[in-house]
């Protein structure tokens, strides 16, 4: 309840005081190319329950519905908007109305697409689905740089799913055993110091 709570006020706080960015963000999404300012995916929840995760949109059209789920290296679908909203990860602010909304969390595991949960194993699922995914976390914090690393494999979807899902699971579940308030917020205070990184 206490984690609820401070996800809540700080995520609406966080919507307000950010609503600047939110809207030259939203500008840019719109006259950079056409379609949503949005990027709306399903996302698999807590206990296993699906929502809709909001991004700002960072590719082309109706693009980042129509290739593959994995963005590797200098994707010719990301616009050079969403290149700029990627690196800065300003693309996943608008994930703080999916913690108002009470889908996430604003610190726990990343939400994953159906097509990867269906892949953990029972155990996996049992402890990761217990709590509402995050907005950050430590596997995140440490995966801040995915695309680039994916890029240096032969085969980026095997080593996405053999290699770096198995290592932020353990980081996942290290976090939900052990996690406390003051966890979350040296973990957020450490998110907002990479991003002016």
């Amino acid at each position: 309840m206490v984690k609820r709570t401070f996800d809540f006020c700080s995520a609406l706080g966080g919507l307000i005081v950010l609503s600047p960015i939110f809207l030259l963000a939203a500008l840019s999404v719109k006259l950079s190319s056409p379609g949503a300012i949005f990027f709306r995916q399903v996302r698999i929840g807590r206990y296993g329950v699906p929502f809709r995760i909001f991004k700002f949109r960072t590719m082309r059209g109706d693009e980042p519905t129509s290739g593959p789920i994995l963005t590797i290296g200098a994707d010719p679908r990301i616009t050079r908007v969403g290149h700029f909203l990627r690196t800065s990860k300003i693309d996943e602010l608008p994930q703080l109305i999916n913690v108002v909304l009470g889908d996430m969390s604003l610190v726990g595991p990343r939400p994953e697409v159906p097509k990867y949960v269906e892949k953990w194993t029972p155990a996996q699922r049992e402890i990761i689905l217990s709590v509402r995914p995050g907005v950050t976390g430590p596997a995140s914090l440490q995966f801040r740089n995915q695309t680039e690393l994916l890029a240096k494999y032969d085969d980026p979807e095997a080593a996405y799913e053999t290699v770096i899902t198995q290592e932020k699971l353990k980081l996942c579940e290290d976090y939900i055993r052990t996690g406390t308030l003051w966890t979350d917020i040296r973990l957020i205070l450490q998110t907002a110091v990479s991003l002016f990184h």
